[in-house]
């Protein structure tokens, strides 16, 4: 109902700006307003019988109920958490009541009492969960999981499609919850290495469906940008900051079987602080001439212009491989979306199946591929449609923010293999070892690690473990324990294999052990010896004095490869808790678990 002159005590022009008001306002708002205008009325003696005859009628209808929001997240080096609490704030802007956890903090038994779940997870290693989502993830695939017929869900899913088990720790959480009676809210996303715009996509899709369902709905439909995703940061992923090369050094003695670069970045300017444990993205370049290879392969023109995504921009050929497409790794997702382009009959026929092609990605790029397989008549504006972006490539932090807070250290090792009669390089590590030099500039970005953060404290002894590259960070900490004056006790463990020539930041490790701030210093050169000899032998070595710091109340730290070492690594700890300990296999496995919640064993692997 209008108002106007005749069913109201407005003249023309009060009618039309109420009007224009009313038309505005929600049924809250109506009934809100009304009640204001009676007890305004009421509080200044006049009466209000017209205010209420003519105000909106107050409808019957039970207002929505507000469910309550959980937002778990598994999360290996910070991403999902990252992510989830970008959508917590978007949530609570919304005026929804939410409970952000990670999933070792979370109840189990709590999770009959859950209304609307939203989970975000990264898969770990070959399809494992994150340390920080085992528990969980047993609990709910356990008989001991409630069903769970009144619980709504979605769940957004981090992972690296080069692995054969993509994302499959959110797959588990999506189809098991879907076993137990939950209600899918909105479909899973899967996100590759460059999450950003699909997890902006998924929060967009949750924000409006959620919205809609419990009569929060705006009148726009909700986006999340970009910027969201890292809003306490001035620079980001979305928003690379170019730093100054300043050092590139060899670590690496001559005659050694390695090339270790130090690298040290100009950060004037950058504002955003860093801890140890933290990491530096950078955005690498193709190889100029993996690039000139592949366009004389392809037969196409360099300067000829080429999509680069589904909403129209565009590089040059040669720009494009050279600075947005990922060109020298394969994945499953890649090849197949090549069988259906490629108009190859034979790889048509190959894709069908799956263990060819894990067989085949294995150590190959994409010049292997279009030799190995020639298109029939493939077009550069098709290129989109088959790669993938270029992923940043993350460092741990070598260096003190404290120490240095103009500068940031890595230590980064240079990859080079041979496999498929072809020599391959990294696209990041040799581009620094070959290609840049103090002077250049390159695109970084701060990556936070909360799953890999060292105690402020003199009480808490650290026991480090990181053979290799896998020293950065604690050459961070020791530097920033330093600087801060902290007493409490230090041991490394670090390996590689010569002394003489690959015995990284050696002097610097030498002076700190001299000095006090390292207490301990454990080698293990595998390659100096008939023997082969590596960190997890020196521990289990030590093993007495190692399980003497742990009761002590030492927290563990490893840092390095995750295929061998830090499997290893893992079992070696175990080893001396059972022997030192007294411990079966169950008891000293629950132990270390336990360790893991109070945060007294974190890992950085890769």
């Amino acid at each position: 109902m209008e108002l106007t002159v005749t069913n109201s005590p407005f003249n023309q022009e009060q009618s039309e700006k109420l009007n224009q008001v009313l038309s505005t306002l929600t049924k809250e708002q109506k009934i809100w307003f009304s009640g204001y205008l009676s007890a305004a009325a009421a509080q200044s003696n006049e009466p209000s019988a017209s205010i209420v005859e003519t105000a909106a009628p107050v409808s019957n209808e039970p207002k929505p109920k507000t469910r309550e929001i959980t937002i778990l997240f598994g999360s290996e080096t910070g991403n999902a958490q990252g992510l989830a609490e970008t959508l917590e704030s978007k949530l609570k802007e919304k005026d929804f009541k939410v409970n952000l956890a990670c999933m070792e903090d979370f109840k189990p038994k709590d999770l009959k009492k859950v209304e609307d779940l939203f989970i975000i997870t990264a898969t770990h290693g070959e399809g494992d969960p994150p340390d920080n989502a085992i528990t969980f993830h047993e609990f709910i695939h356990s008989r001991k999981a409630p069903k769970l017929n009144d619980l709504r869900y979605s769940v957004l899913a981090l992972g690296d499609e080069s692995y054969e088990f993509f994302c499959q720790t959110g797959k588990d959480f999506d189809n098991r919850l879907e076993e137990l009676g939950a209600e899918r809210l909105h479909s899973r996303v899967d996100c590759d290495l460059d999450f950003d715009e699909p997890a902006e996509k998924w929060m967009e899709g949750i924000l409006n469906s959620i919205g809609h369902i419990s009569g929060h709905e705006s009148t726009e439909p909700v986006k999340v940008n970009p910027e969201d995703i890292s809003a306490t940061q001035t620079y980001s992923r979305s928003n690379p900051y170019e730093a100054e090369i300043l050092e590139n050094i060899n670590l690496n003695g001559r005659g050694s079987n390695k090339e270790v670069r130090h690298i040290e970045l100009s950060l004037e300017g950058f504002t955003d602080s860093f801890e140890p444990g933290d990491c530096i993205g950078i955005f690498p370049k193709n190889d100029p001439e993996v690039v000139s290879d592949l366009i004389e392969t392809l037969v196409w023109n360099p300067d000829e212009s080429v999509p680069i995504n589904d909403a129209g921009d565009t590089l040059t050929l040669r720009d494009a491989l050279t600075n947005h497409f990922e060109i020298t790794k394969l994945t499953k997702p890649i090849v197949t979306k090549a069988a259906n382009i490629f108009g190859n009959d034979v790889l048509s026929e190959k894709v069908k199946k799956d263990r060819w092609i894990y067989g085949y990605v294995e150590g190959r790029d994409l010049i292997d591929l279009i030799n190995d397989f020639p298109p029939e008549d493939l077009q550069p504006d098709a290129l989109h449609q088959i790669l993938r972006k270029l992923p940043a490539r993350e460092y741990s932090i070598a260096s003190s923010y404290q120490a240095t807070p103009e500068e940031v250290h890595l230590t980064i090792g240079a990859v080079r293999y041979h496999a498929n009669e072809r020599d391959r390089n990294g696209v990041c590590s040799v581009q620094f070892a070959e290609r840049l030099e103090p002077g250049d500039t390159v695109p970084i970005y701060l990556k936070k690690n909360p799953n890999f953060k060292f105690p402020k404290t003199n009480e808490t002894p650290v026991i480090m473990i990181g053979p290799g590259t896998g020293v950065a960070p604690f050459r961070s900490y020791i530097q920033e324990k330093e600087e801060l004056e902290l007493n409490n006790k230090a041991w490394l463990f670090f390996g590689e294999q010569h002394f003489t020539t690959d015995f990284l930041y050696q002097t610097e490790w030498q002076g700190w052990l001299k000095d006090g701030v390292l207490d301990k210093l454990s080698l293990a050169f595998s390659r100096d010896s008939e023997e082969k000899v590596y960190v997890q032998h020196r521990i289990e070595e030590n093993s007495k004095e190692f399980y003497q710091w742990i009761q002590e109340g030492a927290a563990l730290y490893v840092c390095g490869d995750e295929k061998c070492m830090a499997k290893d690594v893992h079992q070696s700890i175990l080893n001396v808790i059972q022997k030192e300990g007294h411990y079966n296999e169950e008891e000293a496995e629950d132990f270390l678990t336990q360790m893991k919640k109070d945060r007294r064993y974190q890992r950085d692997i890769y």
